[in-house]
């Protein structure tokens, strides 16, 4: 199975439809198979307990995605063989989604929202789950609460921005393919390291990589230090694309070669079929 590369755009469009358009290019040029957003409204993301506290929250209502552009978006995704993805935060969002969206995302900040999870399972569509701060226990329930859509992506993910290599904890993707067999393991990158994208496919075997991408250092979430830039991934998709080619392969590329190994009969080079076809 081919690695689904997952070009997360987050609130990085601005707020600019023609700059959200220009994600979607590079995540095709930069060889992604998958572009994702997010659907989310501040004032049902955030308590109003938590939105008093912290009133700056309410300034990233300009982080919005228009649900108005979501035609738009997802035609020009599938115009690019791009399959389009997009993470609801508000219930509504997942039937406003449901026209146009290829797979549903579940943050790992929604993990514990199992009726949004059975919502948005009932769409009949794949689902990828990040798994950021989740227990055992509630990887559990959320695994549970998601059984009814066709197709299940784990992503093993550590909610830090940026996560620090020596705490990617990879080896959790073996651990995640052993207790849910059946589902797709793969990684939510926030490192933006070369080497762990790399350990995440050619070590343990992700067949999801999901990493948030900037155009040009200027989106609103770039500052984060999550995000990696279009060339810099690029040469990484390239990379793990280039070493699997190793895995394949057989005999076949040796078929000549093997005419020329010693005979058994008497050791010597080529073999006796080979020797009566020369001529000194």
């Amino acid at each position: 199975m081919a690695i689904d590369w997952v070009c997360e755009v987050s609130s990085n469009h601005n707020g600019n439809l023609t700059r959200a358009l220009r994600f979607i290019e590079a995540a095709h040029q930069i060889g992604a198979t998958t572009v994702k957003f997010q659907l989310f409204k501040i004032t049902q993301l955030f308590a109003a307990e938590a939105l008093a506290a912290r009133p700056e929250l309410l300034a990233r209502q300009a982080w919005e995605l228009p649900v108005a552009w979501l035609p738009t978006l997802a035609a020009r995704a599938h115009e690019l063989h791009l399959r389009f993805s997009c993470t609801p935060f508000y219930m509504a969002a997942v039937e406003e989604l449901a026209p146009y969206v290829d797979s549903y995302k579940v943050a790992s900040y929604q993990v514990l929202w199992l009726d949004l999870l059975r919502k948005i399972a009932a769409q009949g569509k794949p689902v990828a789950l990040a798994l950021g701060m989740a227990t055992v226990a509630e990887t559990d329930a959320a695994v549970d609460a998601l059984r009814a859509c066709p197709q299940l992506t784990l992503l093993h993910c550590v909610s830090r921005y940026p996560t620090p290599l020596a705490e990617c904890r990879l080896s959790q993707l073996a651990w995640l393919r052993a207790r849910y067999p059946g589902c797709i393991i793969g990684w939510s990158d926030h490192s933006t390291r070369p080497e762990a994208l790399l350990s995440a496919t050619l070590r343990y075997g992700a067949l999801a990589i999901e990493f948030h991408l900037d155009l040009d250092g200027s989106g609103v979430e770039y500052a984060g230090g999550h995000c990696w830039r279009p060339a810099a991934i690029q040469a990484v998709i390239q990379t793990v694309q280039q070493a699997l080619t190793a895995d394949g392969g057989g005999t076949e590329a040796e078929a000549e070669e093997r005419l020329w190994r010693s005979d058994p009969h008497d050791g010597l080079r080529p073999r006796l079929s080979v020797r009566t076809g020369l001529h000194g």
